[in-house]
C-alpha cells in the first residue's frame, strides 16, 4: 500500500488543531478524513475504514475513549489503531487505553512534526 493511500481519521473539536493535523498530514501524503465530534466520528470510522485515527479524549456528544471502545466492539473497525490527544496533565489508565486499542497517548500542546513522525512510524508496518 502507497503511503498516500492510507487513509486517517482525525477527529477533534478545536477547529484550529483539526486543522493543523490535516494539513500536517496531508503535506506528508496521506489521505485525510476529519470530524469535530465523536458520534460523528464514530460513524465516518464505520463507514471509511482509515488505516489509523487519532482522537482528541474530551469532545461533544462522545469521548475519544468511548469511540475507540465502541470501534473495538465492531468487526470492521476493531482492528483500527488510535492515537489520542489529551490535554497536559491528563493521564489515561493504560489498561484502558490498551482495551480500547490506543496504542499512543500524546499530551496538548504537541509538535506537529512530532505527531507526524509517530504517524509515519504507525502507519509504515502497513506498507511493509
Amino acid at each position: 500500500m502507497m503511503k498516500n493511500e492510507q487513509k486517517v481519521l482525525v477527529i477533534d473539536d478545536e477547529v484550529h488543531i483539526l486543522h493543523v493535523i490535516a494539513l500536517k498530514l496531508r503535506n506528508a501524503g496521506y489521505n485525510v478524513i476529519t470530524s469535530q465530534d465523536g458520534r460523528d466520528g464514530l460513524e465516518l470510522a464505520q463507514v471509511e475504514l482509515p488505516d489509523l485515527i487519532i482522537t482528541d479524549y474530551q469532545m461533544p456528544y462522545l469521548s475519544g475513549l468511548e469511540l475507540c471502545k465502541r470501534l473495538r466492539r465492531i468487526p470492521s473497525t476493531e482492528h483500527i489503531p488510535a492515537i489520542m490527544l489529551t490535554a497536559r496533565g491528563f493521564a489515561l489508565d493504560e489498561a484502558a487505553m490498551l482495551s480500547a486499542g490506543i496504542e499512543l497517548c500524546i499530551h496538548k500542546p504537541f509538535g506537529p512534526r512530532d505527531l507526524l513522525r509517530r504517524v509515519d512510524e504507525m502507519l509504515a508496518v502497513a506498507l511493509v
